[in-house]
């Protein structure tokens, strides 16, 4: 998951600045599962309890990850989105001496993980010949990140956001509920930066899950939901007569194992 770096390193760099102490302070994020999972990781490794405020409609095998490593979870009502998830996380953090948020959609060191590892990667695996970079919009960190970092280098270097159909709010619609667990925030993140991205796409639930199975089927890799919606959106820009003999990256984040309950296997 982009997860998993973006959880090292918020934690680190409240470290660095003094911020908490493992043994004395308290994690607590509000997250739709993956950055629960990267943060019960690092809690568990460095000693922190951590407290993870997440939607009822996140998938109970992200629960189950969670609590294995020791976190404890509060559920909020899945309508009221990830705005409600993130007002119970700052009640918990005022009523709990020595909590601290990460904050993963307003801290800077998100994005600039992303630019310092994920952007790099990509940079030497396509030997800077990189056209084209979609991925799936949640806090925006992994985007905006590489944008950054790679725009300046590749003049050109196009970087395409996707958002989930049914709560397209980057494109001006309403936030709705919507199954594609990780992405459509229901609002526009700090982190992100709007004028790196070249276009935005919506994909609907049905489309990501049908692609993700596609991916599964075809190419032998069970990625989940979100990485439906990004493959959905990637082949139908590959579509685009413009892009013929270009080189396209799509990041997916999701591995299906963490969509077992959910309609990603539903009749299976």
């Amino acid at each position: 998951s982009v997860k998993d770096r973006i959880g090292l390193a918020m934690v680190e760099a409240a470290e660095r600045e003094g911020l908490i102490r493992p043994g004395h302070s308290t994690l607590v994020e509000p997250t739709s599962g993956n950055t629960g999972i990267a943060l019960a990781f690092v809690a568990a490794a460095k000693g922190y309890k951590l407290i993870v405020v997440m939607p009822d409609g996140a998938s109970i095998e992200r629960r189950k990850m969670m609590r294995l490593m020791g976190a404890e979870l509060e559920l909020t009502q899945s309508r009221r989105g990830m705005a409600g998830a993130i007002g119970r996380a700052e009640a918990i953090v005022a009523a709990t001496p020595g909590a601290w948020m990460p904050k993963q959609f307003d801290n800077p060191a998100n994005p600039d993980i992303h630019a310092a590892t994920t952007a790099e990667e990509i940079w030497v695996d396509t030997a800077g010949e990189v056209d084209v970079v979609i991925g799936g919009l949640g806090t925006g960190g992994t985007l905006t990140g590489i944008a950054r970092a790679l725009k300046p280098r590749r003049p050109g270097l196009r970087i395409i956001g996707v958002e989930p159909a049914e709560s397209a709010v980057l494109s001006g619609d309403e936030p709705g509920p919507h199954g594609i667990q990780g992405i459509g925030a229901g609002f526009k993140p700090g982190v992100l930066d709007l004028d790196l991205l070249d276009g935005v796409v919506r994909v609907g639930e049905r489309e990501a899950i049908a692609a993700a199975r596609r991916c599964a089927q075809l190419e032998g890799l069970p990625v989940g939901i979100s990485s439906g919606a990004m493959l959905h959106a990637l082949l139908a820009e590959a579509r685009d007569p413009a892009l013929r003999g270009k080189l396209v990256v799509g990041i997916a984040p999701s591995f299906a194992e963490r969509y077992l309950s959910t309609e990603l296997f539903a009749g299976m």
